[in-house]
């Protein structure tokens, strides 16, 4: 049997931390989490609700709404929660 991964998100304003795998994306594990406040929106990375930063790591990501995460964002490493993985 194959294992998964497990990586920890860490919200920097709060300091609290979630598990999140492999073979899930961020906004998926903060909202399994049940924190309050963590915008969910439409979870395929049109609405641009759960922009975040990613300031340490390293992500995969799939394609995000121009109208929302330009490439400058991106170069930024802002990013659509529900469009990233931890790798």
């Amino acid at each position: 049997m194959a294992s998964t991964l497990q990586f920890r998100i860490t919200l920097a304003d709060t300091g609290e931390t979630y598990p999140c795998t492999e073979t899930e994306n961020t906004l998926t594990a903060l909202a399994r989490s049940g924190r309050k406040g963590i915008p969910v929106g439409c979870r395929g990375g049109g609405c641009g609700v759960c922009k975040v930063a990613v300031l340490d790591g390293h992500y995969a990501k799939r394609t995000m709404s121009r109208s929302h995460i330009s490439e400058e964002d991106v170069a930024q490493h802002h990013v659509l929660a529900c469009c990233i993985q931890p790798t």
